[in-house]
């Protein structure tokens, strides 16, 4: 059945307005509009089954949206974050955020303030969130993380020795998950791939739904990208960082090391 926006706003009786913020995702559907809609396109069985167990998923609210003054951009990726199947990344900067302790989370957030003012209680809130998102890391299911890290990271300083120490610590015993593959690029290694850092989100289909892939890139500012074009390019540079850099073991090895030098 083909409908334009008005032949649905006429057949249900709402405004266009309405159908024009759900077709462009402004809004969320609620069951009954959606049980409507699906009537009204004649889906039954387990299509239909799959849609509504799809629209109560997306109506559940994420833990994220409890610190309102979260901003857009970052609450936007937290929740892609949660619900993806591989977290693909390449930091070249710092410890990844999902991987970092508590004090190193601290320290970095605190040197926000060389670039905008943020009260202290405000850089509470925002460490208290990046330890929150790695609860996914412990879930039942949890996404298969694929990190690939700078060795210049190991050895830049983040507060004080014993901050790194705890911190290369903690990374050992990430990379020790076995949904965790955690490999360092060596500064003598050749580096046939120069590219900022960046996260790259993989979802599973859904209720036989697919999900575009998202790139996300941050550093003073974020942005996110679902173009096929740019997330294949993230993609493909990632695997060649991989293949670059050591392997877990080698890692492994290289980070127990660069932790007795501090």
């Amino acid at each position: 059945m083909r409908l334009t926006g008005d032949d649905v706003a006429d057949r249900l009786a709402w405004s266009t307005a309405k159908v024009s913020r759900i077709e462009n995702a402004r809004t969320g559907a609620k069951i009954p509009d959606v049980q409507r809609l699906l009537d009204l396109y004649d889906v039954h069985g387990d299509r239909r089954d799959d849609l509504l167990a799809l629209a109560r998923d997306a109506g559940e609210r994420g833990w994220w949206e409890d610190y309102r003054d979260l901003p857009r951009p970052l609450a936007d990726f937290i929740a892609l974050e949660s619900e993806a199947g591989a977290i693909r990344q390449w930091e070249s900067g710092c410890v990844p955020g999902l991987v970092q302790t508590k004090a190193y989370a601290r320290r970095l957030t605190e040197g926000f303030n060389e670039l905008s003012t943020m009260p202290p209680q405000e850089i509470t809130r925002r460490v208290e969130i990046r330890m929150k998102r790695q609860d996914l890391l412990h879930w039942s299911k949890p996404p298969n993380l694929l990190l690939v890290i700078d060795e210049a990271v190991l050895k830049r300083r983040v507060g004080d020795a014993e901050v790194m120490r705890e911190q290369l610590d903690h990374l050992v015993r990430i990379g020790d998950l076995p949904h965790v593959t955690l490999q360092v690029l060596p500064l003598d290694a050749p580096h046939n791939v120069v590219v900022e850092s960046f996260t790259l989100l993989e979802f599973p289909p859904a209720y036989e739904v697919t999900f575009p892939d998202i790139v996300h890139t941050e550093s003073i500012t974020i942005s996110h990208s679902a173009d096929e074009r740019f997330t294949h390019m993230y993609r493909l540079a990632h695997n060649s960082l991989a293949t670059q850099a050591l392997t877990p073991a080698e890692t492994r090895q290289r980070i127990i090391e660069a932790r007795d030098l501090w």
